[in-house]
């Protein structure tokens, strides 16, 4: 008996009819019983989220170059070189010392900035931009 896998139709051979069945089939990710590619590549699990906001990063030691009483705005911090750019929100953060009394404008202080700056006699302002 030939089996019907087997059997030539116009030169090419006939599908078996579990091919056409409903139902059936393997889970996805399944590769036919070799090490599947997610367990190969532990490194890749998880997810990234590709709405996060990125923060532009500016410590408060970073600050101490700035005059007394100045306005520190992110066209300041911009032309003096301390980001790259404007156009992402600026997150000041707590690492440094500052003793100058400043008036800072930023997206984003940590709890540690905020307190350093209104130690030395500064004010800070959390920016509402969209």
């Amino acid at each position: 008996m030939i089996h019907e896998a087997a059997i030539k139709v116009g030169g090419r051979t006939k599908a078996p009819d579990y091919c056409f069945r409903a139902g059936g089939g393997v889970r996805p990710g399944f590769e036919g019983g070799q090490l599947p590619i997610i367990k190969r590549l532990p490194h890749i699990r998880g997810f990234t989220n590709i709405f996060k906001t990125q923060y532009v990063i500016v410590n408060v030691g970073q600050l101490a170059r700035f005059d007394e009483n100045e306005e520190v705005t992110p066209e300041l911090l911009l032309e003096t070189g301390l980001i790259d750019t404007v156009t992402k929100p600026i997150k000041v953060l707590g690492d440094g010392v500052l003793s100058k009394k400043l008036m800072v404008r930023a997206d984003r202080f940590s709890s540690a900035a905020k307190a350093k700056i209104e130690a030395a006699g500064g004010t800070v302002q959390e920016l509402a931009r969209a």
